[in-house]
């Protein structure tokens, strides 16, 4: 009884020293993309050696913020996994929902081409990907979404320019909990202005799933 309660103790410990060292990376890499592991280390209250035992390295623990961005992201999915009918309004909850994941870890942007790939990028968005494409092609087929370009494709430019407006964040030339965002996203896949504005005031800032 003694020995499992010690491993169980143990093993808790683990996982709290593994999620301080992430969100003390989090937020030295969000402040500065070179912070150094020992920058990490010492934000996280750990020694090098301690980071090591939990991270080979630089590139492993940039994986583990990927990690967990993905699970963030599949926890917000989650929380629209039953769109709206109404494509308009679809399109603003899973914008909304989504922000907090992506304002979270937006420092991953600036980390991406040096720790991540663009295999691993897609792999982390294409949920994402997928439910924003189902949502343009049913407004498209309800007729308040452009019909120029296919979903796919506008899906992915509405995605570039997500993540252009988080870098905006990143950068300090934007201050938004969200709704100017979704805002823009809603009439950059063709949603009439006031309508965008109005669906998006009325749903307000949706909290971030599993907070």
């Amino acid at each position: 009884m003694t020995s499992t309660h010690v491993t169980g103790g143990g093993r808790r410990r683990t996982r709290h020293t593994r999620a301080r060292i992430l969100e003390a990376a989090r937020q030295e890499l969000g402040r500065d993309p070179d912070s150094s592991l020992t920058d990490i280390a010492e934000a996280a209250g750990v020694v090098r050696r301690t980071v090591y035992d939990h991270f080979a390295g630089r590139p492993a623990l940039i994986e583990g913020l990927a990690a967990d961005a993905a699970e963030a992201l599949r926890r917000a999915l989650a929380g629209v996994a039953a769109p709206d009918p109404d494509a308009v309004t679809a399109m603003a909850r899973f914008v909304l929902a989504l922000w907090p994941v992506g304002d979270r870890y937006r420092m991953l942007l600036r980390l991406a081409p040096q720790g991540l790939g663009a295999e691993r990028a897609n792999e982390i968005l294409s949920p994402a990907r997928d439910m924003a494409t189902a949502i343009i092609e049913r407004g498209q087929q309800q007729g308040v979404f452009r019909t120029g370009v296919p979903p796919a494709p506008l899906s992915r430019a509405l995605e570039r320019l997500l993540l252009a407006l988080l870098e905006c964040v990143n950068t300090g030339t934007l201050n938004d909990d969200g709704t100017r965002t979704a805002t823009a996203a809603l009439i950059a896949v063709g949603a009439d202005g006031r309508l965008a504005v109005a669906r998006v005031q009325g749903l307000g800032r949706m909290e971030p799933v599993g907070a």
